[in-house]
């Protein structure tokens, strides 16, 4: 299971599973949030799961004189993650294919923690699938998981900065995790949608009605 035992709410363990954070350099740079028409989360039908997929990792880096932006559109409205070249050059171009390759069409946030992450990125459901490769991309050691940081979620026993498909956004003021988890970028725009989200967590677990990520945009520029 890829998951990390929130600090802030379970402080006698920290397993590694799934969160991840941000970092000044990394995430830098202030989360807007703008208004939307999305004032509420659709009540929807969990898609069906998929079963385990085999991808291939890309070969070629990213152009590093282009920003490359996410947009997921989700049940609960859109947000746009910012990557971040530097800090995670071989998960961009990881995420960057598998968007483009529909894999996180129809997947849905299977993970939600109140104040703390919004996890999504598993076909299966599970929170144990992934795209049948890994990227490693160690996030400095004076690495920060604050509000709005991008980061990709790992088991125990993988390196840090392993990431597959899964990822996470920060909920909390700071996740105060350990730098540990890649750091792939930041939200830059629609913190309003991932805040709906999170409102929507009753635990370590599921939110209590399904968020589906119906699509996610590769933006150049």
């Amino acid at each position: 299971m890829r998951r990390v035992v929130p600090v802030l709410l379970l402080a006698s363990c920290l397993l590694l599973a799934g969160c991840g954070g941000s970092d000044d350099e990394a995430g830098g740079g202030e989360t807007t949030t703008t208004s939307t028409e999305v004032t509420e989360c659709a009540d929807v039908e969990t898609p069906e799961a998929r079963g385990a997929e085999t991808h291939e990792a890309p070969t070629e880096k990213l152009d590093a004189s282009t920003t490359y932006t996410l947009v997921f559109d989700t049940t609960c409205g859109s947000f746009t993650v910012t990557l971040d070249q530097e800090l995670a050059p071989n998960t961009a171009a990881s995420l960057v294919a598998l968007a483009k390759d529909g894999y996180f069409d129809d997947t849905i946030f299977h993970r939600v923690v109140p104040g703390f992450v919004i996890q999504g990125g598993d076909p299966t459901q599970m929170g144990s699938g992934g795209p049948g490769y890994s990227t490693v991309d160690k996030p400095p050691a004076d690495a920060k998981y604050t509000k709005g940081t991008v980061a990709m979620a790992k088991t125990q026993v993988e390196a840090a900065g392993t990431s597959g498909s899964q990822f996470f956004v920060v909920t909390g003021e700071d996740a105060a995790l350990p730098p540990d988890y890649a750091i792939v970028g930041e939200v830059t725009d629609g913190m309003d949608t991932v805040e709906r989200i999170d409102a929507l967590g009753a635990g370590d677990g599921p939110p209590s009605q399904p968020v589906v990520v119906t699509s996610v945009t590769v933006s150049e520029s």
